[in-house]
């Protein structure tokens, strides 16, 4: 409930705190004292449209507190936590309009924008009156209203449920025949493509590996022949190590006659001889390792260029060759298997459509009992208001094809103000005077189901008076068992059933001529004087005050 309203420098309002009780609260005064100025400020705090007009005249801007109280269970918590705002217990709006026409919005002093505290506000407050263009007469709200009036809340939610249960196994098997349809468009080429990598068969680093072979190979080619050649020329048929050899023997033969002059040279010749038979063996091992295979440069460069040619058609680095293949390979085995898959879920899907229509279609059977009897119930007020003649239907369109998470309705409230004429929507078919009434009765058939906590009903008992103003009384005071109610009211008749009295006045403003708007609590004598005056007019005779007492007392 609305627990307490704060405002400050809003039009004639200079600092105003309000607090608000349990019940019916009734705001009255002289036309012109401010009782709209107060609905205004309400509104602003609750994300209503801002105005640099609603600034009071002198002030750089104006700032309206509303502190409520929502029970435990109240959706709005819900709002708040997925919008990540801390609150537990105490709800405090907050709105501040500058002069500029900028505002700021704050929610337990933590700043959000005004769409989110619009959209906080409509779980916390409904305003009605004759110009509503909200809550009631808004058919978008209409079957929500209907399901909580036949507190089919939980079937609701199921057919929403069964609803996303279906849109995901329908999103689920479209993807995958998507899937299976590309992948049937191109199975001619991937089978070729999966064939020819599998004859391939790419391995992991293989390019780098090959690449360096070759170096090897054609370094190993370029050298060969001059390696055999210098064999040959060491080892080979015109090697000359015979013949120094023959001649290291004559000289040997002949040193000891030489007396040492032959020492040295042979020395050196054995020195020659070793080492071009060192240079020999060298050679051999040299011709050894470049002795490969003669068509391995052959194979191995035909090898890479396979695979580099591979890369060029499939657009790819070679190393990733070996992923595509079985990327390929994987595709083509979920095409095989994807008909099997497909089928599974489209059973699904069948299975899920059929448990939405059956949820939807019982939905709707307690949806038509339940708007016949919503339109018993509203039918039973429209007498007391003065709307005999008139009607009020609840029109349901079913299409049983339609696939939503409300089901399978379209809900509209219409009304009928005479018998024979053409129903139609409460905007366009109601009177001012009308649509506050037929507002008040279908809220009277709703009760507590349906409604913001608190509601605010803006002088909805205009141009009626006598007892079309005490039924209005009545059924203000019966909704008040159940939910806050505020109303501005100009009809003693209303007045009389408050458990709260408001008094909303003109007053002069501290050390200054400017007159400001001032709101007081009656007490219990206050309140019958005033009572009176709306019964008298601007005098208020013994006769007025005795009326007034019997409207009290009639109405306890």
């Amino acid at each position: 409930m609305l627990v307490a309203l704060s405002i400050r420098d809003i039009v004639l309002i200079d600092r105003l705190s309000i607090d608000f009780t349990k019940g019916m609260t009734v705001l009255t005064g002289e036309t012109g004292a401010g009782k709209s100025i107060l609905l205004d400020s309400l509104s602003l705090a609750l994300g209503g449209r801002g105005d640099s007009a609603l600034v009071r005249q002198g002030a750089e801007q104006g700032d309206v507190t509303a502190v409520f109280e929502p029970g435990a269970d109240h959706p709005v918590w819900a709002v708040l936590d997925e919008s990540a705002i801390e609150a537990e217990g105490t709800l405090i709006l907050r709105r501040i309009q500058s002069g500029d026409g900028r505002s700021r919005a704050f929610v337990n002093d933590s700043p959000v924008s005004v769409t989110l505290l619009r959209r906080i506000g409509a779980t916390l407050v409904e305003i009605h009156g004759q110009h509503d263009d909200r809550a009631l007469v808004d058919p978008a709200v209409h079957r929500a209203l209907l399901d909580a009036f036949g507190r089919l809340d939980a079937e609701a939610a199921a057919v929403a449920d069964n609803c996303r249960t279906l849109r995901k196994a329908e999103t689920a098997s479209a993807a995958l025949r998507a899937r299976i349809e590309a992948a049937r468009t191109e199975a001619d080429y991937l089978r070729s493509s999966v064939d020819e990598l599998t004859t391939l068969a790419p391995q992991p680093d293989e390019e780098e590996a090959l690449a360096d072979r070759r170096q090897h190979l054609m370094r190993a080619e370029r050298f060969a022949g001059d390696i055999a050649e210098a064999h040959d020329t060491i080892a080979g048929s015109t090697s000359p190590v015979p013949t120094l050899a023959s001649l290291v023997r004559r000289l040997e033969r002949k040193a000891p006659e030489a007396g040492g002059l032959l020492d040295e040279p042979v020395a050196a010749l054995d020195r020659a001889l070793n080492a071009l038979e060192e240079a020999a063996m060298a050679l051999e091992r040299a011709s050894a390792a470049a002795d490969a295979d003669p068509h391995e440069l052959e194979r191995t460069e035909e090898r890479l260029f396979a695979l580099r040619a591979a890369g060029r058609k499939y657009n790819l680095p070679v190393a990733e060759l070996p992923a595509l293949a079985e990327e390929m390979a994987a595709t083509l085995a979920a095409l095989d298997s994807g008909e099997e898959e497909l089928g599974g879920l489209d059973k699904a899907v069948v299975a899920a459509r059929a448990r939405y229509e059956k949820a939807a279609a019982a939905l709707s059977r307690k949806r038509s009992a339940a708007a016949r009897e919503l339109e018993k119930a509203v039918a039973e007020e429209l007498p007391a208001l003065k709307l005999e003649r008139a009607g009020f239907m609840v029109t349901i369109e079913s299409d049983p094809a339609r696939i939503s998470e409300a089901g399978i309705d379209e809900v509209s409230f219409d009304v009928r103000t005479n018998p024979g004429s053409r129903p139609g929507p409460l905007m366009k078919v109601a009177s001012g005077g009308e649509l506050a009434r037929f507002l008040l009765a279908i809220k009277v058939a709703l009760a507590d189901r349906g409604s913001a906590p608190t509601l605010v009903f803006d002088e909805i008992d205009t141009a009626v008076g006598g007892a079309v103003a005490d039924a209005i009384g009545a059924r203000l005071s019966r909704l008040s068992s159940r939910v806050q109610v505020l109303s501005v009211t100009h009809a003693p008749q209303v007045a009389a059933r408050s458990t709260s009295h408001l008094l909303v006045a003109k007053a002069a403003g501290k050390g200054t001529k400017t007159v400001l708007t001032d709101v007081v609590r009656l007490d219990d004598a206050k309140r019958r004087e005033e009572i009176a005056r709306m019964l008298a007019g601007a005098t208020i005779t013994d006769e007025a005050r005795a009326a007034a007492e019997r409207l009290i007392l009639g109405a306890a």
